[in-house]
């Protein structure tokens, strides 16, 4: 039942890399057309593929730290008076600092905003901002695909060898494996995130480290066959055979009463 728990989480998670890895290519697309728009020459009156700057007045923000499944919010307000609702998938720099009445300005792409600037000129992107998008998706797909693959070949191995216990070590031993290759992959992905580094920056950080798992996963699994994590301690406590009965005789043998007759 666990090995064919694992084969499961192994295929979904190889369903949804593999989604990701086409998703990508959508992704920066549209974030190359983003960052090649022209300036609006007027305010829009229609969905438009040029960059328009709008100023706004927060009239609250909410940054739902530690909610989950809460992303970041702010309600902003038109000169006119109408409201825009904002969502961010972060909430540094910009939502976090947020207060009532502060003038912000958003830009405006394809009829929604898409990044909002503060009055110190901290950008920060909106949930629907293409800038980001295909760093997520580039490693979103390397930890989804690495431990899916990994994870996949962990969980069948117990199937072609049942009953055997070393084969059985070294499974766990590779599906362990994969989800601290899939772990390296999210943690490098947030690093990059949080510095702004280039999307050649994640494979150039978890590929060593890749690397270096898969060499531990083949030694130790290695290991696990050769019977290096064998408990050489026996199974049973050792029962220690039972005491002779004690002798009925007296000192050296004889027997008791012997030698008191009469002479």
């Amino acid at each position: 039942m666990r090995n064919a728990a694992w084969v499961l989480a192994a295929v979904v998670a190889l369903v949804a890399g593999v989604a990701m890895a086409f998703e990508m290519r959508g992704a920066l697309e549209r974030e190359r057309e983003f960052r090649s728009a022209p300036a609006c020459a007027s305010v829009p009156v229609k969905a438009s593929g040029c960059l328009w700057e709008q100023e706004f007045t927060v009239r609250n923000a909410a940054t739902h730290r530690g909610e989950r499944r809460e992303p970041p919010e702010a309600e902003l307000l038109l000169p006119s008076g109408k409201s825009w609702d904002v969502t961010f998938r972060q909430t540094d720099p910009v939502v976090s600092e947020m207060e009532p009445d502060d003038k912000v300005v958003g830009l405006i792409w394809h009829g929604q905003v898409v990044e909002v600037r503060d009055a110190d000129g901290r950008r920060q992107q909106t949930s629907t901002g293409p800038v980001g998008w295909p760093e997520d998706r580039f490693g979103g797909a390397l930890a989804l695909v690495s431990f899916g693959l990994i994870a996949l070949v962990g969980g069948l191995w117990p199937l072609f060898v049942r009953g055997n216990r070393r084969h059985a070590k070294a499974a766990t031993v590779v599906r362990w494996h994969g989800v601290g290759i899939g772990v390296a992959a999210i943690l490098t992905l947030w690093a990059q995130a949080a510095n702004d580094w280039p999307i050649w920056a994640i494979p150039a950080i978890w590929g060593p480290l890749a690397l270096l798992l898969l060499a531990s996963m083949v030694a130790f699994a290695m290991a696990a066959l050769r019977g290096d994590f064998d408990d050489d301690a026996p199974s049973t406590p050792q029962i220690p055979p039972p005491l002779p009965p004690p002798s009925r005789g007296g000192p050296g043998g004889t027997p008791a009463g012997a030698g008191n007759g009469p002479s």
